[in-house]
């Protein structure tokens, strides 16, 4: 049996304030990822989604940072 191992997600919100990025360009970079990549979406009970990402989520979104930094330069 297989057991999640996710025991936390960050909302986009909190993650764009920790690394000092607009959530508008965090979710640019995030539309593409999939679950595997470690991005959720949350349900709440309005009509209101909420991106969110595991830490795994967090590091692939750095990485997709610095990559699109490296090809600006």
């Amino acid at each position: 049996m297989q057991l999640n191992k996710v025991h936390s997600i960050k909302t986009i919100d909190r993650v764009a304030a920790e690394l000092g990025e607009a959530v508008e360009r965090l979710h640019d970079l995030a539309i593409g990822m999939e679950p595997e990549d470690g991005i959720i979406w949350v349900y709440g009970t309005t009509e209101v989604e909420v991106l969110a990402f595991t830490p795994f989520g967090v590091e692939n979104l750095l990485e997709m940072i610095a990559m699109e930094r490296d090809h600006q330069i």
